[in-house]
């Protein structure tokens, strides 16, 4: 919605809750009562009734004691504040302070200087033509319109000053002998998001009205390319356009682990997933000795020393079951089998700790194409595409180690 709309309903949702209790999103429950007919009070019929229920907490709107509805949206009763009129009073009330103080700051930043030559002076020496030209926002007219609205004056709001208590209303009698039940009690969190209210018991939530939510787009800070765009649907997660890092870099996850012991050698099976549409070559290495990125490790890694050719991604293939697959000539003791862009590899690890977690880090490398249309138009010189090849550093936690 536009942003005036937000302001005017106070970044709410008008139709939307929030659970008092845990806070998460409520959901409409529909539910059958039975009803008196108006004709005939002696016969009864189901009707529909809507109430709000929290699917997490078991809160539901009936706790409180409001009434159900007919219809599945809007109308919800909400509880009155006694001191509403008292506040809106005082925003009035300063509001049009601000205005007034506004309104003499513009006077003395527009006002003319007073002019000390005598006007006979002026008209003598003929200065009187230069002197009544209009200076650049210093004009009558603009002086004119920096006044209150029409009957601002008359209709100027007055508040009464709050009153101080000389007594105050003591405490029961049975406050610091009544037995306190934890759940009857609201939390402080509970309190504070509600400070209009600031309910004592769980028998006085009411649900809040659901913030509203933005979309932002991102952009370069040198170029200020959009870099990341939602969709302008609430209710999809997708980006219009995908230029983040995990779109093309290879996507490694654990697949198995087996049994890790310490000073053993042990085979873990990977997968290696290529988000692009066209072929990725990765290489696997093993980290440098005194590589400032490999801290955590704790075990010995061995890689295959083969490069990796992952397939591209396509999204009709995966349920194409008669597609034929490519032959890339795979070794089975590097690759464990092969389904579209998915490939598992083994890496072989050997814990050098007696205790603890182990971890393994290694380098990824892999070639990068930039499929973005070009600005300018290729010449016939250019080679097309060029390729840059990229250095990750993948870092595993394999599990605790076993005795």
């Amino acid at each position: 919605m536009p942003s005036a709309e937000a302001k005017l309903k106070k970044n709410r949702c008008a139709n939307c809750f929030d659970c008092p209790g845990c806070m998460h999103t409520l959901s409409t429950r529909a539910t059958s009562i039975s009803t008196q007919l108006p004709d005939d009070p002696a016969k009864t019929t189901m009707k529909k009734a809507y109430y709000l229920a929290c699917g997490f907490c078991r809160w539901t709107s009936r706790d409180v004691g409001m009434a159900d509805k007919s219809v599945a949206s809007g109308g919800w009763q909400e509880p009155e504040n006694p001191h509403t009129q008292r506040m809106n009073k005082l925003i009035e009330y300063y509001q049009q302070l601000a205005q007034k103080e506004k309104v003499e700051r513009d006077r003395k930043k527009l006002a003319r200087r007073r002019n000390y030559m005598p006007l006979a002076f002026s008209d003598k020496y003929g200065l009187g033509t230069r002197l009544q030209r209009p200076r650049a926002g210093a004009t009558i007219s603009t002086l004119a319109g920096l006044s209150l609205k029409e009957g601002e004056d008359q209709k100027e709001i007055k508040i009464e000053p709050a009153q101080a208590v000389d007594e105050v209303e003591p405490l029961p009698e049975d406050y610091y002998t009544r037995p306190v039940n934890l759940t009857e009690v609201t939390t402080l969190q509970q309190r504070l998001l509600q400070p209009d209210f600031q309910p004592v018991c769980a028998s006085q939530l009411y649900p809040r009205h659901k913030h509203l939510l933005i979309k932002r787009s991102l952009r370069c800070r040198k170029c200020e390319h959009n870099l990341s765009k939602p969709e302008f649907n609430p209710t999809s997660i997708k980006f219009k356009i995908q230029l983040v890092a995990v779109n093309y870099i290879p996507e490694v996850r654990i697949m198995s682990i087996p049994n890790l012991r310490y000073m053993k050698e042990s085979q873990v099976l990977l997968t290696l997933t290529n988000p692009v549409e066209n072929l990725t070559h990765v290489t696997l290495l093993e980290c440098d000795e005194g590589d400032p990125d490999n801290t955590n490790s704790t075990a010995k890694v061995v890689v295959p020393p083969k490069e990796l050719v992952l397939a591209g991604k396509d999204a009709a293939a995966e349920y194409d079951e008669l597609a034929e697959p490519q032959d890339f000539q795979d070794d089975p003791d590097i690759i464990a089998f092969r389904k579209a862009n998915k490939v598992g590899i083994f890496i072989k690890v050997t814990p050098q700790r007696e205790e603890g977690e182990v971890t393994v880090c290694f380098k990824m490398k892999h070639d990068f194409k930039n499929l973005a249309a070009p600005i300018r138009p290729i010449e016939e010189s250019d080679q097309g595409t060029e390729v840059i090849w990229l250095t990750q550093h993948v870092e595993l936690s394999l599990g605790p180690l076993l005795p």
